[in-house]
């Protein structure tokens, strides 16, 4: 009698059909949690660009002060969770001003006539990520006897 049930197939179906949900399963298990890895990335991405745009904002505005003002601009709110300011991470609760290089000549123009460099670093912060974006200008032609100071 043992020897008939051996060879019989009977109860075969039912191992192949657990074993083919078993690799489903897997395959779904494996299937969600890159799903779900994926989705932080977007959510940590979309976080992280909207601090960039918070720092460009703040690199914006101190740009339109130059030549003529270059004050410090405070930790300022930019939408529910963004800010800015200008300066460095470091700098959120006493912002600094840009950076003033100085008069230089450039190539083409005559002595009387000069450009000033400026420096301006700004940092955007939304939620838990921070973007900081220093960006060089220069302003002119300015004639060199307005009395623009250094």
């Amino acid at each position: 009698m043992t020897a008939k049930i051996l060879r019989t197939e009977k109860g075969v179906a039912l191992v192949v059909a657990l074993m083919l949900l078993l690799v489903l399963t897997l395959i779904g298990i494996g299937a969600i949690s890159t799903t779900t890895f994926e989705n932080t990335i977007a959510g940590t991405e979309r976080v992280a660009t909207d601090a960039f745009y918070a720092s460009e904002a703040g690199v914006q505005l101190a740009l339109n002060q130059l030549p003529f003002n270059i004050n410090p601009i405070a930790r300022t709110s930019l939408k529910d969770d963004s800010y800015y300011w200008t300066g460095s991470p470091a700098d959120k609760n006493a912002p600094k001003s840009a950076t003033s290089f100085g008069f230089y000549n450039k190539a083409g123009y005559d002595t009387g006539w000069a450009f000033k460099r400026f420096q301006v670093n700004a940092t955007g912060e939304a939620i838990n990520a921070v973007k900081e974006t220093e960006v060089h200008v220069s302003f002119g032609p300015l004639s060199s006897g307005t009395g623009y100071n250094n």
